[in-house]
């Protein structure tokens, strides 16, 4: 909890050790993270998922970002993400799908599969968690988070983070109220889960 994004990684390959192979990686956030390099680091909050994906950590059929608006860095980040096997859907996708057709396809996608939570505060919209230090307009609600994260109830979650969040950009605490809800939701979604 709380965090730069850098941590999944390693949190990634502990679980992997655990359930002895790669899970099910669902990436709630408002960028890829997938960048060879960010400020020409190979370590960073934008770098994880290249990282996990060239150890193969997570599966290539199973797994997607949730929320994605920010900008590209290249014309190849798309394309680059698609041959590391993720699905998107785009933030824009909840004004026209709804969050229960949203957590439906996430569903989908995971199917029984051991899941992986990967929460960045950035996919809520600054309006809602204002603390963090990569904020982009037209972000998911706090609503739409929760209702999605209601509607994952059941999926064999074994593991999640929330990061970014960066109380000393927010005034009002209104990004630790929303981070700490969404960590009350995830552990619903732990006693939730089917055994």
């Amino acid at each position: 909890m709380g965090g730069d994004h850098t941590i999944a990684f390693p949190l990634l390959k502990a679980v992997n050790k655990i359930n002895k192979g790669p899970v099910a990686l669902v990436h709630f956030d408002a960028h890829l993270d997938t960048w060879d390099t960010y400020f020409g680091a190979p370590f960073t909050h934008g770098t994880p998922f290249r990282r996990a994906r060239e150890e193969n950590l997570f599966l290539d059929d199973a797994s997607m970002h949730v929320g994605i608006r920010g900008p590209l860095y290249s014309r190849d980040d798309i394309k680059n993400d698609e041959s590391f096997g993720f699905k998107i859907i785009h933030c824009d996708e909840f004004q026209n799908q709804g969050t229960d057709k949203i957590a439906e396809r996430i569903r989908n996608r995971v199917g029984n599969n051991p899941l992986y939570l990967s929460i960045d505060i950035d996919v809520l919209d600054p309006a809602f968690a204002p603390g963090t230090g990569t904020p982009e307009i037209a972000g998911m609600t706090t609503r739409e988070m929760v209702n999605v994260l209601r509607g994952l109830s059941g999926l064999n979650l074994i593991s999640a983070d929330v990061v970014e969040v960066s109380p000393a950009y927010d005034h009002a605490e209104v990004t630790s109220l929303a981070a700490a809800t969404i960590v009350y939701e995830l552990t619903n979604l732990f006693a939730k889960k089917k055994l």
